[in-house]
This record gives structure tokens, sequence and C-alpha cells, in this order.
């Protein structure tokens, strides 16, 4: 694993205004069906077995800030690698624009309805904003973790680094508890999730903050080996 100390510069910008993405104007969280029919249909087909399901819970880079369609934010292009690969999964966009790790975590029972298999955890990118402390995105995204893990639910956690404007020491302690909680808990962890993305131009939108149609597509193809080891792992084809 290479070393993350010189994408602090490069995230800074990615980190400076995602709580300002909750003002409006984003895709919200699409939110999984339900198995019932609807009453009054006697007539109606009988509806076909839910499929599996990956949920994305984030915030407004995993909800797809900016892009003409949520379809091209990385969760949907995520779910069309899975079909391509023979996985019939549906992966739900599970993000929300300006959210926290707190917020993550209320969402938690709602975003794990139906019969979810593996959950992608991107938080912490506005906590790093706000200069909330570490100990406080540590005890969420464990709690998210270990509600995961009641419901047998494998677990893909997304690093995300702090700007540097809260100091050395900060940026150090925000970057660790991503690699503490994946040995602690043992998960699979991706370090940086915008590794490669952030501060490249071509990838991001006029904000410099939110990935391009193309920027989403640079993290679907990082994510998807992770994400396609963990739907193995599930058994379910």
């Amino acid at each position: 694993m290479r070393s993350r100390t010189a994408a602090v510069p490069l995230v800074a910008l990615a980190v400076a205004a995602l709580v300002a993405c909750s003002r409006g104007g984003d895709a919200r969280a699409r939110e999984p069906a339900t198995d019932e029919t609807a009453s009054g249909a006697a007539a109606a087909p009988a509806a076909a077995p839910a499929r599996p399901r990956v949920v994305c819970l984030g915030d407004s880079l995993t909800a797809g800030y900016g892009l003409p369609s949520a379809d091209q934010a990385y969760p949907a292009l995520l779910e069309q690698r899975l079909r391509d690969a023979g996985f019939d999964y549906d992966v739900i966009n599970a993000g929300v624009s300006g959210d926290t790790s707190a917020g993550g975590l209320r969402r938690l029972d709602w975003s794990l309805r139906g019969d979810v298999r593996v959950l992608l955890v991107a938080l912490g990118g506005n906590d790093g904003l706000r200069g909330l402390p570490p100990s406080e995105l540590h005890d969420n995204l464990a709690a998210i973790i270990e509600g995961a893990r009641a419901r047998h639910v494998g677990v893909l956690l997304l690093g995300m680094e702090a700007p540097p404007n809260f100091g050395e020491a900060y940026t150090r302690d925000f970057r660790a508890v991503y690699r503490s909680l994946a040995r602690d808990y043992h998960v699979a962890l991706v370090p940086f999730f915008l590794d490669g993305v952030a501060g490249i131009a071509r990838f991001n939108q006029a904000d410099g903050i939110h990935p391009t149609a193309e920027g989403q597509q640079r993290i679907a193809d990082r994510l998807f080996p992770e994400v396609r080891r963990l739907v193995e792992a599930d058994g379910t084809t």
C-alpha cells in the first residue's frame, strides 16, 4: 500500500464544500423497493423475486451531486458491472448530500431494508470538513459496521482524507480511523475513496470537488474488484 501523505493536498478542495451540497439540486438516496404488492391488485401478475442488494451508504459523492442523472454515479455503474459479470444484484444508492457519519448511522436501519448482502460505507468527508473529533467518526463508523455485521452483511469501508487546515495531528488521526476499523473488524478497506480522481481536473466538476461522469467511472473501476470479491463470498449468483 503506497503512502497517502501526498494525497492530502489533492483532497483539500475535495472535502472543502461537501456540506454545502445539501442545499438542493442533488440526487437523493433511492429508497429500496419493497416486496409488498399493492392492495386491491388481485389481477396483477405475481411479483418477481426480489434481487439481493448491495447498498452504498454515503454523501454527495455517492448521491451523484451535479450529474444529470444518478445513473451516472458509481452505484449504478457498479450494478451494471455486476450484471455484466453474471451477478444479478441491485445496487442501491443510499447517498445523501451533506451527510456525516452520524447521519449515516441514523439512516442505517432504513438503508439495510430488504435482502442486503453487501454494504459500502463512504462517509467521513463532511466530518472532516466540520472538524468533528476523529473519535466520533470512529464510533459512528464502528456502529455502522456492527449493525451490518449483526445482519450478516459484508462491509467495504471507503476511506476519506481530512483537509489540512485542522493541523497535521488531526489529519493523521482522521486517516487512522479507517485503518484501525478495518483491522479491528476485519473488513475490506479502500484507503482513499477518491484516489486517482481528487485533484485531477478532467475527473471533477467545475467546483473541483465532485466527480464528473468520467470521474465516477474511474471510481467504479477501482471499487468493482472489491465489490465483486464480497459478492462472490456471499455465494449468490
